[in-house]
C-alpha cells in the first residue's frame, strides 16, 4: 500500500491556548474551510466537533485534546491541487487542570498554532503552554483572535507577546479595523489586503491596501525584513549593501527561521466572525514544519543502551511513541501513537520495550474526534489510534522487535490536591475500582492510592474541577455512584539540614538469618542544570525529588546489594517524619557497611537501608512543604482593595498588578489550602463581576504556625 500524501505535505500540529481564547472555535472554522465538516459547530451551542464529550459541552471548555485529520490547498494556489495538504490537528484544552493534554500533545507534534485574545493578550495559561513548546523545541506561529470584540486591541497583545513570551515575535499581519469595524488583515510581507467574503467568510478576496493603512504597513514591512535577513548571515551582507530580497527567498528564509525557532510570526483574526483563519492555515503549510523538516527522533538501545536515531522514512525500522490512552464506548480502550519512522499494518505484532513483550495490533483508526475511520497502514510522520493493545501505558514507545528502541519518556507534573471517595453500594465497589483503573491509565496526572491506616481509597489529580470531572465520568462512564470527601493538599515532606545515620538489621532465627548493614548520609538535593546533569559523576542516580550517590569502596557492599539499598531508600523516604506525607527533594549517600558471607540477603539491606534513611531525616531539620498556586484576579477597579486584602488574609504574596481594559488585574502567589471555595467568595465579593485563573508554581516551606495545625490533624 502506497502512501496517499508525500512526508513533505504532512503537517502535525497542535492548536494551543488560555482558556477563553478561542482554540475550539478556531478548530471549528478549520474543519469547516478544510471540508471536514458542512456547518459550523459553535462551543456556546454545545454542538462543537472537538468537544464531544458531554462534560465539555455542558461546561463549554475543552477538557480532552482531540485528533483530527484534514486537507488543505493554500488560498493562493487553490486551482493547484499538488499543493494540497494533509493536516492532523490536535485540538488541546486551556484549562489548567487538563495541562497534562497540552503537555503531552505537544510531545508528539511538529508545530503549533498559539491562540491569544485579543483584549487579554498574553494570560497565564499562555505562559504555562509557551514554556511546554520552548521544552519541546516545537516552532509557532500565534494568532491573535477575538480582534471584533469591545477593547480588542491587536497591538497591546502583540507587545504583551514581545513582553511576556519571546521577543523573537513579529508582525506578519496587521488587522484593518478594530471591535464592530474589524473588516480583514494586511499581509506585511505581500504588502496586500485580505477580506473575508461570503456567508461563512470562505471567499478570500486579496485588494490593495487602504490608504489610512499605508504609512503603517510600509513600516512594519521593512522590520519584518530586518528580523527575517537577521537570520541569515549572506542575506544580511547583501541587506546592509542596499539589495532588498525578492519576496519568494524572504518567504523560504521566514520559513527556515521560524523551523529554528529563530522567528514566531503573529498573525490577526476573528474566528467567531470567520475573519482569517485560511490564512493562519496558510501559514501552516508555509512556515510550519513537515516530518521531514525536524531533527531525527533520538533514543536509547534497550539491549546495550546506546543512543540510537531514528529519521522520518518509511524505509527505516518501526517506531512509536504513545502519547494517549481513551476508552471509546464502542470499541473500548485505544491508544494514541505518533509513528516516528517505518510503517504499521493492521493485524501485525508490535514490541514494547518496557514490557518486552510483542502485542498485535487489532486494527488501526485515523480519527476524527470521536469518529473513526479504519486503516489498514499508517506511515512515518502519522498520528493514528490502535485498538488492541492491551499493556501499553501512556509514554511506551511500539517499535520493531529486532531493531527496538525506547524514546524519551514524557515526563508529567505531580497531582497537588486529592479526596476521599467511597462506593455508594456494595455493587459499586467493584465497579469503582476497575473504573478509578481505567481512568488512571488514560491520564497520568490522575492517581489512585489507598490509605494504609484507614483503608480508604484516595485520588489525587491537578485541581478541584480536574477531580470534579474525574467523579462525573465515573458516574456516567461507568455507572459508579460515590461518596466524595473534602479536597485535602498534597503536602509533602522534605529535609533543610544534614545528617549521617546507620541502618542495622540482624536477625537470627535458627538456620540461615539476616544481615544488613548501611551507613549514609542525607541532604537536600540542589536544582541543577541541563549541563550540570550531564556532569554528574556515574556513581550518581538522579529521578524526580530524589539522588542517589554510591561511594562504597572495596566492596563493604557486594554490588547485587546495592539497587536493594536503593529500593529501601525510596520506601523509606515514602512516609514523612513530621506528618506521614511523601519525602521529596532528598539526596542520599551510600558510603560504607558491612555484610555477612551467609546471611546477608535483599531483603535485609533493603530493611536496613529504609531504617537508616528514616533515623538520617529525623535528624536532618525535616520541615513541610505546601503547593503555592499562581493567581490571577480581573477585577473592576472599584473592588480592587477588596480583593487584594482578601488574598493578603490568605497568605498570599501579591506580586504586581496592571490595567487591561475597563479591568484592574492582580497577579500574586498563594498557598493552594486557602484557594478551596475562592470562587465563591470572589463572587459576592464582586457583585459576580470578577474571576480568577490559578496554576500551580512551585513547593514552599509551610510556616511554623501552620505546620503544627497540619501535624496535629494528621495525629
Amino acid at each position: 500500500m502506497e502512501r496517499d500524501y508525500p512526508l513533505e505535505k504532512v503537517r502535525n500540529i497542535g492548536i494551543i491556548a488560555h482558556i477563553d481564547a478561542g482554540k475550539t472555535t478556531t478548530t471549528e472554522r478549520v474543519l469547516f474551510y478544510t471540508g471536514v465538516s458542512h456547518k459550523i459547530g459553535e462551543v456556546h451551542d454545545g454542538e462543537t466537533t472537538t468537544d464531544w464529550m458531554e462534560q465539555e459541552r455542558e461546561r463549554g471548555i475543552t477538557i480532552t485534546s482531540a485528533a483530527v485529520t484534514c486537507f488543505w490547498t493554500p488560498t493562493y494556489a487553490l486551482t493547484d491541487k499538488t499543493k494540497k495538504h494533509r493536516f492532523n490537528i490536535i485540538d488541546t484544552p486551556g484549562h489548567i487542570d487538563f495541562t497534562v493534554e497540552v503537555k503531552r500533545s505537544l510531545r508528539v507534534l511538529d508545530g503549533a498554532v498559539v491562540v491569544f485574545d485579543g483584549v487579554a493578550g498574553v494570560e497565564p495559561q499562555s505562559e504555562t503552554n509557551w514554556r511546554y513548546a520552548d521544552e519541546a523545541k516545537v516552532p509557532r506561529v500565534c494568532f491573535v483572535n477575538k480582534l471584533d470584540r469591545t477593547g480588542a486591541s491587536f497591538e497591546h497583545s502583540f507587545s504583551t507577546i514581545l513582553d511576556r513570551l519571546s521577543k523573537k515575535a513579529v508582525r506578519v499581519q496587521i488587522p484593518i479595523g478594530l471591535e464592530e469595524k474589524f473588516e480583514g488583515v494586511i499581509d506585511i510581507l505581500r504588502m496586500k489586503a485580505y477580506y473575508f467574503e461570503g456567508e461563512m467568510g470562505n471567499q478570500v478576496v486579496e485588494k490593495e491596501i487602504p490608504e489610512s493603512l499605508l504609512a503603517d504597513a510600509e513600516k512594519y514591512h521593512s522590520e519584518l525584513v530586518e528580523k527575517i535577513v537577521e537570520t541569515d548571515e549572506v542575506m544580511m551582507t547583501e541587506y546592509l549593501e542596499g539589495m532588498i530580497p525578492g519576496f519568494d527567498v524572504l518567504k523560504k528564509t521566514l520559513r527556515k527561521a521560524v523551523i529554528a525557532n529563530e522567528i514566531f510570526p503573529v498573525f490577526a483574526g476573528s474566528a467567531l466572525k470567520n475573519k482569517g483563519v485560511q490564512l493562519v492555515l496558510d501559514a501552516v503549510v508555509d512556515y510550519l514544519p513537515s516530518p521531514l523538516d525536524i531533527p531525527a527522533i533520538s533514543g536509547i538501545d534497550p539491549n546495550t543502551e546506546e543512543p540510537i536515531v531514528r529519521h522520518a522514512s518509511d524505509a527505516e525500522p518501526f517506531a512509536a511513541l504513545a502519547f494517549k490512552i481513551a476508552t471509546d464506548p464502542f470499541v473500548g480502550q485505544i491508544i494514541f501513537f505518533r509513528v516516528y519512522s517505518g510503517t504499521l499494518s493492521a493485524g501485525s505484532y508490535v514490541y514494547n520495550p518496557r514490557t518486552r513483550n510483542k502485542e498485535r495490533i487489532g486494527r488501526i483508526l485515523r480519527m476524527h474526534a470521536n469518529d473513526r475511520e479504519e486503516v489498514k497502514q499508517v506511515f512515518a510522520g502519522e498520528i493514528a489510534a490502535a485498538v488492541g493493545l492491551k499493556d501499553t501505558i501512556t509514554s511506551d514507545t511500539i517499535c520493531d522487535e529486532n531493531k527496538s528502541i525506547i524514546l524519551d519518556r514524557i515526563v508529567f507534573p505531580e497531582p497537588v490536591i486529592s479526596l476521599r471517595i467511597e462506593p455508594r453500594t456494595k455493587a459499586d465497589q467493584e465497579k469503582m475500582g476497575m473504573a478509578l483503573n481505567r481512568l488512571a491509565q488514560e491520564d497520568p496526572t490522575f492517581k489512585v492510592s489507598t490509605d494504609q491506616e484507614t483503608g480508604e481509597t484516595i485520588i489525587a489529580g491537578m485541581g478541584e474541577l480536574h477531580l470534579e470531572i474525574i467523579v462525573d465520568r465515573m458516574k456516567r462512564e461507568f455507572t459508579v455512584e460515590a461518596n466524595v470527601g473534602k479536597p485535602q493538599v498534597a503536602y509533602r515532606e522534605t529535609i533543610s539540614g544534614i545528617a549521617e545515620a546507620e541502618g542495622k538489621y540482624i536477625k537470627q532465627s535458627g538456620g540461615r538469618g539476616n544481615y544488613g548493614h548501611v551507613k549514609i548520609k542525607v541532604k537536600p538535593m540542589v536544582l541543577l542544570t541541563k549541563e550540570e546533569l550531564e556532569d554528574l559523576p556515574k556513581n550518581t542516580k538522579r529521578s524526580p525529588g530524589f539522588e542517589f550517590i554510591n561511594t562504597i569502596r572495596g566492596g563493604v557492599i557486594p554490588q547485587e546489594y546495592i539497587a536493594p539499598c536503593e529500593k529501601g531508600f525510596k520506601e523509606g523516604l515514602d512516609r514523612g517524619i513530621l506528618a506521614g506525607f511523601r519525602m521529596v527533594n532528598v539526596s542520599v549517600e551510600l558510603w560504607d557497611g558491612s555484610y555477612h558471607e551467609v546471611d546477608s540477603n535483599e531483603m535485609a539491606f533493603k530493611i536496613a537501608s529504609s531504617m537508616a534513611v528514616q533515623d538520617a531525616c529525623r535528624r536532618a531539620n525535616p520541615v513541610i512543604l505546601e503547593p503555592m498556586m499562581k493567581v490571577e484576579v480581573v477585577t473592576p477597579d472599584k473592588f480592587m482593595g477588596d480583593v487584594t486584602g482578601n488574598l493578603s488574609s490568605k497568605r498570599a504574596l501579591i506580586e504586581g498588578m496592571e490595567d487591561r481594559g475597563m479591568n484592574k488585574v492582580i497577579k500574586a502567589i498563594v498557598p493552594l489550602s486557602e484557594m478551596f471555595g475562592y470562587m465563591t467568595g470572589l463572587r459576592s465579593m464582586t457583585e459576580g463581576r470578577a474571576s480568577f485563573t490559578m496554576e500551580f508554581f512551585r513547593y514552599d516551606i509551610v510556616p511554623n504556625n501552620v505546620a503544627e495545625t497540619i501535624i496535629a490533624a494528621r495525629k
